[in-house]
């Protein structure tokens, strides 16, 4: 496969077929992140995706199962170009079962619901989205691009559309002084648009972003393991009445919790309670990272 730059993708797209449809990410300006710094965004020409999967197709055979379209927030793209790529890989391969992208709510908001109905019998089948907080002011200390409101529509047109929404939530990202709010509006935000699944991130401050320079002059505390985990415990008790795959299934996180919402609700915060009741030194440090 021919890519441009680091590839980045959920972990739980780990066995799809990944092909590069846009370059960088057309925000690129969050506050803790720093994936796309070394690239301006643009689409990649639609004949040269084409031919990437082609060769996956000449690679892999017609068994591939699993797309992931990159970089960030290809929902950008025009839709009629979306929909040509998505009739190639129904064509290159008929055993295809899920079809997957970024998107971020201020781009999907850009799309009509009639436009991601389209998409969706095309054979899009899951967005995964950044919500990363419900809360207005962790969102704008983040530079999200987007507010509380705006991801709320996203969200709602994607559930909509029939296709599948992955949001995420990063632990942390309001700090210590935001703590209390940034969990309890995710969760309220999240109980009125019931995901199909939850992910758990938990921050940690990477070089050459706003957020490294905040914590290098004491102006944004990053939580320890015992604040991270209390704060995923307020999280996950005001989550209600949705019906939601909670996962935690990345290596930032303090603690492995999974389960189907509500039914695991009490093992899920049982499992939290445990891990927070564990001295501080069985948790990684918080600390300055790198990608």
């Amino acid at each position: 496969m021919r890519y441009q730059g680091i590839i980045y993708r959920p972990p739980s797209e780990f066995d799809s077929l990944i092909v590069q449809a846009t370059i960088g990410c057309p925000h690129n300006k969050c506050s803790f992140c720093n994936m796309y710094s070394d690239r301006t965004f643009r689409f990649r020409p639609l004949e040269d995706i084409i031919q990437d999967l082609e060769l996956g197709r000449a690679h892999y055979g017609k068994d591939v199962e699993k797309i992931f379209f990159s970089d960030g927030n290809t929902i950008l793209m025009k839709t009629n170009d979306l929909l040509t790529l998505l009739h190639h890989c129904s064509k290159l391969f008929p055993n295809l079962k899920r079809v997957t992208m970024y998107g971020s709510a201020q781009y999907i908001n850009l799309k009509t619901l009639d436009e991601l109905i389209k998409l969706k019998e095309a054979g899009l089948s899951r967005v995964h989205c950044g919500m990363e907080s419900g809360d207005d002011e962790v969102l704008k200390l983040m530079n999200k691009g987007f507010t509380r409101d705006e991801m709320y529509k996203a969200g709602t047109l994607i559930k909509k559309a029939n296709i599948q929404l992955s949001l995420y939530y990063i632990v942390g990202l309001g700090g210590i002084n935001l703590s209390k709010n940034h969990a309890i509006n995710s969760s309220k935000l999240i109980n009125e648009i019931n995901p199909d699944f939850i992910r758990l991130r938990t921050l940690i401050p990477f070089e050459n972003t706003r957020l490294y320079t905040l914590c290098n002059e004491n102006k944004f505390e990053v939580l320890n393991g015992h604040d991270a985990l209390n704060e995923t415990k307020i999280f996950i008790e005001n989550l209600d009445n949705i019906t939601s795959y909670f996962l935690s299934d990345h290596i930032s996180n303090h603690c492995k919790v999974n389960g189907k919402l509500p039914e695991d609700k009490t093992k899920i915060l049982k499992e939290l309670e445990y891990a927070a009741s564990l001295d501080l030194s069985n948790f990684r440090n918080p600390k300055f990272g790198h990608l």
